[in-house]
């Protein structure tokens, strides 16, 4: 057998308060996926971490 205590209005209120809906985060930004850098760019999250014209003549160097 299971007593249940009761809840005054305000008490279930406030546990329902966080039962709210929200909305949807932006998971995917329209420049690609998160947490990936530009690779045409080099940048990440609004910083330079890339440098892509280093990468590129390394690449060609090393083909060549």
């Amino acid at each position: 057998m299971v007593i249940r205590m009761r809840h005054t209005r305000a008490h279930t209120g406030n546990r329902r308060s966080h039962h709210a809906l929200k909305t949807a985060a932006n998971t995917i930004s329209e420049t690609g996926q998160r947490h990936r850098i530009d690779m045409e760019t080099g940048m990440y999250r609004g910083r330079q971490v890339i440098d892509v014209t280093k990468k590129a003549l390394k690449k060609a160097k090393k083909s060549a």
